[in-house]
């Protein structure tokens, strides 16, 4: 299973919400492929929320998956 990995140093804390988020990757039944984390950011377009990328893997297979995930705040667009 991947471990998400701690958020960066220079990453922006948000007055309103957290400076990271922990993404966890589970199947239905609830068996866990992997947690990645996902540090605040400020995206080009002027909106804010959080960014991750990283890579999980199935434990029954050993096949292993790249994520990538935006989380937008609704309505922050500056």
């Amino acid at each position: 299973m991947a471990k998400a990995k701690d958020a960066p140093a220079d990453a922006p804390a948000k007055a309103d919400g957290p400076a990271a988020v922990i993404l966890e990757i589970r199947t239905p039944s609830g068996e866990v492929w992997g947690q990645i984390m996902a540090p605040a950011k400020d995206f080009k377009t002027g909106s804010s929320g959080f960014y991750a990328n990283g890579k999980i893997m199935d434990p029954t297979t050993g096949n292993r998956f790249q994520v990538g995930c935006n989380i937008i705040l609704i309505g922050s667009k500056k």
